[in-house]
């Protein structure tokens, strides 16, 4: 049995290796096709002029219509295999959770250009369109505006790197109520997520990019806090003391 499961998994990890390497194949095959077929819709497009289902025309009105829904189908297939492509190169490198949002970004990107061409090239006035999804976004976005800033602090993070998985910072900032040390255990879409000597904390991406960020000092040399001075006490003195009522010393009595 030794010399039959060793063949065994040899023989998957090679088909694994070999499915890694022509995926990137396929969506770009996928790619070339999708660009193929949009250039015929539109080349069979521009021989008529009236709208689809019209009764002159009819082949061209069927080369149109097909080489569009295949040039939606190659193009969503390209975008999904590129996009996940993009994913496993950026994931030793940002992390799963960055590599995550910029899979979503260009996948949501890719299917938004791809509808957007489609409808184009059956002819659908997208201009419409585009004011009311600008519009539809604006007010999402003020609705949505502190998830979207968090979103937003959460890119930041990833580029400019000011702490990675793993390392022990010190955030402070007013908005957190002082300083929380940590190490940092995820670097998530909308939270960063601390373990401390009080529990995991997640802190809004907003909140971190805003605080002052540095490295966990050794315990040894933490800086002392402010103490209170001890009340000074009162010294005898050396001389008499005159009393507040009664004769003064020295005088007889």
């Amino acid at each position: 049995m030794h010399f039959e499961d060793g063949p065994q998994l040899d023989l998957s990890a090679q088909v694994a290796y070999v499915k890694r390497k022509t995926k990137p194949w396929k969506s770009i095959i996928a790619l070339v096709f999708a660009i193929a077929a949009a250039g015929t819709s539109a080349w069979a497009r521009a021989r008529f002029q009236d709208q689809f289902f019209a009764a002159q025309h009819v082949p061209s009105q069927i080369i149109a219509a097909l080489t569009a829904v295949a040039f939606c189908v190659f193009a969503s297939a390209a975008t999904i295999g590129l996009s996940g492509k993009v994913r496993s190169v950026l994931d030793p490198v940002t992390g799963p959770s960055h590599a995550a949002v910029i899979r979503y970004a260009l996948v949501l990107v890719g299917e938004l250009t791809t509808l957007i061409v489609t409808l184009g090239l059956f002819g659908v006035p997208i201009g419409q369109l585009l004011l009311g999804g600008a519009l539809t976004s604006v007010f999402v976005g003020i609705a949505a505006q502190q998830s979207l800033s968090n979103v937003f602090a959460g890119m930041v993070l990833l580029l400019a790197h000011p702490f990675r998985v793993g390392d022990e910072v010190r955030l402070q900032a007013g908005a957190l109520g002082g300083q929380i040390d940590g190490t940092v255990a995820e670097i998530g879409i909308t939270y960063v997520r601390m373990s401390t000597s009080k529990g995991s904390r997640s802190i809004p991406n907003s909140q971190v990019l805003n605080a002052v960020v540095g490295p966990l000092p050794p315990p040894d040399q933490e800086e002392p806090g402010p103490q209170a001075t001890a009340p000074l006490a009162a010294e005898p003195s050396a001389g008499p003391v005159a009393p507040l009522h009664g004769t003064p010393p020295g005088a007889p009595p």
